[in-house]
């Protein structure tokens, strides 16, 4: 029994003393990866970056259109309704009479 107790804690502290490097280890290599992912990102954020001018030109080209696009549907709904319309009052002033 007394084997047992002086060979239990040494087992005990010698696999504690294993299990602190290896958190140490994990914690260098986590370190290290955070800052390789950190250069990634930004890496990337310095393309997108480089990106947004086209963006902005794609984006006020596709408001220019939109516009347009509006002002002729607004137009061709305007003729048709005038169209429609002026059938409507002659058939009024027909029905009047």
């Amino acid at each position: 029994m007394a084997f047992w107790l002086s060979f239990l804690p040494l087992v005990i502290y010698l696999l504690l003393i294993a299990l602190i490097i290896i958190g140490i280890i994990l914690g260098i290599k986590t370190i290290i990866t955070v800052s390789k992912v950190e250069q990634v990102v930004d890496n990337v954020n310095k393309k997108v970056e480089s990106l947004n001018s086209i963006f902005s030109i794609i984006d006020f080209t596709t408001d220019k259109i939109a516009s347009f696009t509006d002002r002729v549907v607004e137009m061709a709904s305007n003729m048709i309704s005038k169209i429609c319309f002026k059938k409507d009052k002659k058939k009024e002033i027909g029905n009047n009479d």
